[in-house]
């Protein structure tokens, strides 16, 4: 940002301190993303009113995992719940005290996981005993 005509330094630096501006913001994704706002867009529309519709992905993405878990029972289990306790631990490590999982506390997360994984680890011995008896 530079000084611009008419203005002296004084506003300049204020300008500068607010930070900038939400159109500027904008201006500068729509040229990153390739400019002129979302696909499909009539030529010389509010940007504000060409804002794509919300996407629920995560809810996709929850409904493909309880499919799998569905499909593949107690392993799907402790596979997701040791990758997910692998991820926590890293992170845990890293120093995240506080998750946005709900359970907040990260060591609540990675004991919650943990007995998932054991949960999955006892179905799936249970589904092996059956299989051989």
């Amino acid at each position: 940002m530079t000084i611009r005509d008419g203005e002296d330094a004084a506003a300049a630096a204020a300008r500068i301190s607010r930070g900038p501006r939400p159109a500027d913001i904008i201006a500068r994704r729509d040229a990153v993303v390739g400019g002129g706002g979302p696909a499909g867009a009539a030529a010389g529309a509010d940007s504000a009113t060409d804002a794509p519709p919300y996407d629920p992905l995560r809810l996709c993405i929850y409904a493909t995992i309880a499919a799998l878990g569905w499909l593949l029972g107690p392993l799907a289990l402790t596979v997701f719940a040791v990758i997910g306790f692998a991820g926590y631990w890293r992170a845990w490590r890293g120093g995240l005290k506080r998750s946005r999982c709900w359970l907040r506390d990260t060591r609540l997360v990675l004991l919650y996981l943990g007995v998932l994984a054991a949960a999955g680890a006892a179905g799936i011995v249970l589904f092996v005993v059956q299989l051989v008896s």
